[in-house]
């Protein structure tokens, strides 16, 4: 049986023997290539990135409107490689020509830590002598340093470095034994390592200095649990199954399910990259969107104290979100009929590597899509809906992050996105003042206060790529009560603000006014609301960047500093926080607020733009939060509105209707479930849940 369900499932897999499509991720055959070609020139670095350089917009839109009569646009590869003295290279290689275009030494800048940047850390920091002398200032003797670990991360930002020396910080832990998580035995100090000489240059150390902690391990594997009771024996089984195989089908990497077809890039900073997203009305393939991708993200931690302020990770500008992708598992991370997408991505040394499973594809039920019952005689329509789900989950050293691109068959498009992990913990004392920094969710266990901030970048394309964004605020009507005009005090309506330029697009979230924003082709009106075809975004987990404007976070992380942004379309403006995001110092910020200022009049009205969104949650921890954290959601919607002239999913079969007159309405038995909910009496009454 599961041999059919997988014939099934690759039988809706065509195209695999075609050409790229100009926008399908590097293969590892055009990643050796790629670094072959450098290689010839300059055999002297290492790398750290190789991934599709996509071509240029009004190139892409031509193949796309018309394949079959232009040219197909050449395969090209963006380079990021390191010499020697930590000097960074950005290059550009023409696949197709077999040439390199540019090579550039870009100075003042360093690159993401890869993973094998990581892994290098935690092995040298444990032969330290100057570490090992700080293990045993806490209470680990020389000889347990095999249970001293570390999570590397970038360094962020420190004055007395700079950024002309690859360096990161080593946050240390510790495990009693090789099963214990170590984030219930944080270290109280933090070595500083040099990449480029691979040495401890510097170790930061606390005035106040915490012991290891003695503690019971506080653990979250199966053994432990079994350890202190076992687990629950109350769950029945849900079995989720599709005999007949999915209801989508791949051409390569373009999907199409429900009237939706989308192409599903992967790189190895945002991810997954959605692009040339069209929906069919009755046969009229529409665009909705040129490309969406998670950009940017900043996790600003709370604690003022030294070297705390450092830690505010950058976790796809730093860390890279395609890099720290997970392999996924069928009946853990997703279930059902499920198609998979492997990503390839270089290594140090320039050789392809491929992670698989890296994005998963199924559908899964998705309750009631609408529904209504007449209450005069009982007639009832109910129609299921389905929805279709493209997901990642990255892990960033402690935390995990599940990334859900949602299709509905309604038009809308929603991003969920699932925090889950561990806690990043530092060390405390017995009784000591957290002073509202953090929390003590376990004995000698603080975990700060932070914010977990992700940009999504939106590229809207509502029937044609010039468009406009307003921002909508629900209004009362003017008139006091008892006058003419507002004579109840009941009236209101839609405020809208029309965005004319980028520095008016800067706006905040307000959900007093139940704030959203609309992107709009002014030039196409609904025939019957006679207002603009558009998709607004709804979202509603818009929390401030807490940390205060001037301060490190603040100049940094630009892009937080507003809930929207919107930019006149630039081929080269991709990444919000900038190209290279760690070390920077944010004088000046890249990214968002330099393109802004460089032109704060720029026309963003009725021509092609981009739409910035800053989004996510303030996390205080809590004892619940540990020593694994549940779930937290988070979610935002783009959904169509006067983009339809009535709802566009009438066409999904029903699972129940019934009528007044008790004339049969259609014949088609969706939900089999529902035909032995309801029985054989009401089928005979009129059901549409027929035999």
């Amino acid at each position: 049986m599961a041999l059919d369900r997988l014939k099934q499932a690759a039988a809706h897999v065509t195209g695999l023997g075609d050409p790229p499509h100009p926008l399908d991720p590097l293969s590892a055959s055009e990643i050796e290539q790629a670094v072959a070609i450098i290689r010839k020139e300059h055999s002297n670095v290492y790398f750290n990135a190789v991934t599709l350089w996509e071509p240029r917009k009004a190139v892409l839109t031509k193949w796309v409107e018309d394949p079959k009569n232009t040219p197909r646009p050449n395969r090209v590869a963006d380079v990021v490689a390191i010499g020697k003295g930590s000097k960074v290279y950005d290059g550009i290689v023409d696949l197709t020509e077999g040439k390199l275009l540019s090579w550039e030494y870009t100075p003042g800048v360093q690159p993401l830590i890869t993973m094998e940047d990581l892994q290098i850390v935690e092995s040298l920091v444990r032969k330290d002598p100057k570490v090992i002398e700080q293990c045993g200032i806490i209470g680990i003797p020389p000889e347990d340093m095999h249970k001293v670990y570390c999570d590397p991360w970038t360094i962020g930002y420190d004055e007395r470095f700079g950024n002309n020396v690859r360096l990161q910080q080593a946050l240390m832990y510790y495990r009693p034994h090789v099963d214990d998580s170590q984030y219930s035995y944080p270290l109280d100090f933090t070595p500083i390592f040099n990449a480029d000489t691979q040495e401890v240059i510097h170790i930061d150390v606390p005035p106040v200095r915490r012991p290891l902690n003695k503690a019971p391990p506080n653990n979250y594997h199966a053994a432990a649990i079994e350890a202190e009771g076992g687990f629950r024996t109350d769950l029945k089984p849900i079995n989720i199954t599709q005999p007949e195989g999915v209801s989508f089908k791949m051409d390569g990497r373009t999907l199409s399910w429900q009237n939706w077809k989308v192409h599903i890039g992967f790189n190895y900073r945002e991810g997954i990259v959605l692009s040339n997203i069209t929906f069919n009305d009755k046969g009229n393939e529409r665009p909705t969107f040129w490309r969406l991708s998670l950009a940017e993200m900043v996790v600003p931690y709370g604690n003022p104290d030294h070297p705390h302020q450092r830690k505010h990770a950058f976790d796809l500008g730093e860390y890279g979100g395609g890099y720290m992708t997970n392999s996924l598992s069928l009946g853990c991370d997703c279930k059902g009929a499920i198609h998979y997408m492997d990503a390839a991505f270089v290594n140090r040394a320039g050789a392809a590597q491929t992670i698989k499973n890296a994005i998963c594809i199924h559908e899964e039920d998705a309750g009631i899509l609408f529904k209504h019952t007449d209450f005069r005689d009982e007639s009832v329509t109910v129609t299921r809906a389905r929805k279709l789900i493209i997901s990642q989950i990255f892990t960033a050293a402690n935390y995990e992050y599940c990334v859900y691109w949602i299709f509905h068959q309604d038009g809308a498009i929603q991003l969920e996105i699932k925090l889950t992990g561990i806690l990043n913990t530092f060390a405390m004392n017995e009784g000591e003042d957290l002073k509202g920094w953090g929390t003590e969710v376990y004995p000698g266990v603080n975990a700060h206060n932070h914010q977990h901030l992700f940009c999504l970048r939106v590229d809207p394309n509502i029937d044609g790529p010039n468009n406009t964004v307003y921002m909508v605020d629900a209004a009362r009507g003017a008139g006091e009560v008892g006058s003419a005009e507002n004579k109840y005090g009941n009236a209101f309506y839609a405020k809208k603000t029309r965005f004319e330029t980028a520095e008016q697009s800067k706006s905040n979230y307000d959900g007093s006014f139940s704030r959203t924003w609309e992107m709009c082709n002014e030039s196409k009106l609904n025939p019957y609301s006679k207002k603009p075809v558009s998709y607004k975004l709804v979202s509603r987990e818009v929390p401030e960047l807490l940390p205060k404007e001037g301060g490190l976070v603040w100049k940094r992380a630009g892009f937080a500093r507003h809930a929207v942004h919107v930019t006149q379309y630039d081929d080269s403006q991709i990444h919000p926080a900038g190209r290279h995001v760690p070390q920077t110092s944010g004088e000046p910020s890249a990214g968002l607020p330099a393109w802004i200022a460089a032109n704060p009049q720029a026309n963003i009205a009725n021509t092609d733009v981009v739409l910035w969104h800053t989004f996510g949650i303030t996390h205080f921890p809590s004892p619940e939060d540990f020593p694994v954290m549940p779930a937290e959601p988070m979610s935002l919607l783009l959904r169509p509105r006067n983009f339809f002239t009535r709802n566009p999913c009438l066409d999904v079969p029903p699972s129940y209707c019934s009528v007044p007159s008790g004339v049969r309405q259609g014949g088609a038995l969706v939900d089999k479930l529902s035909k032995l909910a309801f029985g054989e009496k009401n089928e005979k009454e009129g059901s549409c849940c027929a035999k």
